[in-house]
């Protein structure tokens, strides 16, 4: 008799054959769900089950030859929230399949008719393959599930946009709401510009006390300071953003584009102070700061003076009563003290902290990698949430992956737009629009 007759009409009688027979079903029920059923229970389950199982590795195969072979085509399809909404509903229709077929191949196996000694065996190695199995799938579905609401949350729908000048230039803004001031303002002012072929990065950086804001033609805030920003006194660029809140009016469709006015404010101070076209904003809350640093695991630092934690400063502007310090040497932070040495203003002066707070961006960055995001997805996906607001559209997050994947064959420029190079109080204009087109020039490679 045939091996596949005999699992079909076993002799119930012989109590090695219906062991052999347990054995068999469920061991191919974990190797090739359906094949348990298409030999001893329902062959159209089991028929539709293989076919299921065969074309669900086919997608799986397909993705990650698309993954080596069209790393742009599968994040941007990855990255897309109907996309991951279909990935997640075939997960968890392929779990419910599986559990169903596992169930299904011990009530085939008749357990109760092998011998004593391998029932438990039998019933624990099927149990221990579900739990395992479902666990994966169960992992695989909240890893896309805090993909999809995170993209679908954080991100817009706007559509795709060309790059300007063959590079993308996005604001980054670190918001601190601290209850020392009123409202939140931007403690943090930067440009990332990002050559749309390679992914090389400058960063520059802008001081906040920075003052005469110009604004170009057709900006609201040109109408209200065409001679540049002028308060009265001390009309520092971080103002901005708080003029722009208490003005919505200036920006009336700022809401519908996933943006504030405040923002849009920002906005175009800083594309009057660099002469860039800024496609998109980032926006970090800097109270949610050190969630985001922790859920990524820490960040790498290479600290040259030590930094206070908290406390107060003396009349020389020395820190006194610190709870604590961040010390020299290559560091790696929790966010509590990376949030500290970006913050620390005792025994400094804003442009140390400007560098300091870019270094902790750059270290952001580096530890925004596959296997880092991957390993720690759903903590990293829940505090961006909570802290980063932006108009970077989902259609744009495959080309963005992809250009952040490209960039780390190149060390990260920057340009500090701060004394002594420039006079914040009284800026020229047009040697920082100089120096900024010198740096974006120089960072693109030579072509060969």
């Amino acid at each position: 008799m045939s091996t596949s007759s005999s699992l079909r009409a076993p002799d119930v009688s012989s109590t090695p054959v219906m062991t052999r027979r347990a054995w068999w079903l469920v061991v191919l029920n974990i190797f090739v769900p359906g094949s348990a059923q298409i030999l001893a229970g329902s062959r159209r389950l089991g028929r539709f089950a293989v076919v299921v199982t065969a074309l669900f590795w086919l997608l799986v195969a397909i993705a990650i030859g698309l993954f080596f072979g069209a790393r742009e085509l599968f994040l941007s399809a990855f990255t897309n929230a109907v996309v991951l909404a279909v990935v997640e509903v075939v997960l968890v229709a392929y779990v419910l399949l599986w559990i169903v077929l596992a169930i299904d191949s011990l009530r085939l196996a008749h357990v109760k008719r092998a011998s004593a000694g391998s029932r438990p065996f039998v019933v624990a190695f099927a149990l221990i393959a579900l739990v395992a199995y479902s666990g994966v799938a169960v992992a695989a579905v909240n890893i896309v599930d805090s993909a999809r609401s995170t993209i679908s949350e954080v991100f817009s729908s706007a559509d795709y946009e060309e790059p300007s000048d063959g590079r993308y230039n996005i604001l980054l803004l670190g918001g601190d709401a601290g209850p020392d001031r009123v409202g939140l303002r931007p403690d943090s002012i930067s440009v990332a510009s990002v050559d749309a072929e390679t992914g090389e990065t400058t960063l520059i950086g802008i001081p906040r006390n920075l003052e005469s804001i110009p604004f170009v033609e057709g900006s609201p805030l040109y109408n209200d300071f065409p001679t540049g920003y002028d308060c009265g006194d001390e009309c520092l660029i971080s103002y901005l953003y708080t003029y722009g809140e208490e003005n919505p009016d200036l920006y009336p469709d700022a809401e519908a584009n996933a943006s504030s006015a405040g923002v849009e404010a920002m906005r175009d101070a800083v594309a009057g102070v660099t002469g860039l076209d800024l496609q998109y904003y980032v926006l970090i809350d800097m109270k949610g700061f050190d969630d985001l640093i922790d859920a990524l695991g820490g960040v790498v630092i290479n600290v040259t003076e030590r930094q206070p934690i908290g406390g107060d400063e003396d009349e020389f502007g020395q820190p006194i009563n610190v709870d604590g310090w961040v010390e020299v040497g290559e560091q790696r932070l929790g966010g509590w003290e990376a949030l500290w040495y970006a913050r620390a203003r005792h025994g400094s002066n804003d442009y140390d902290r400007m560098l300091r707070q870019r270094e902790v961006q750059e270290a952001i960055l580096r530890q925004f990698e596959p296997t880092n995001i991957l390993t720690k997805f759903r903590s990293v996906a829940d505090a961006g949430k909570q802290v980063v607001t932006t108009d970077i559209p989902s259609v744009m997050l495959g080309l963005f992956t992809g250009l952040a994947s490209s960039a780390r064959d190149f060390p990260i420029a920057t340009l500090e737009l701060s004394p002594p190079t420039i006079d914040v109080g009284n800026p020229d204009y047009d040697y920082i629009r100089q120096l900024v087109t010198e740096a974006l020039v120089s960072s693109t490679p030579a072509e060969e």
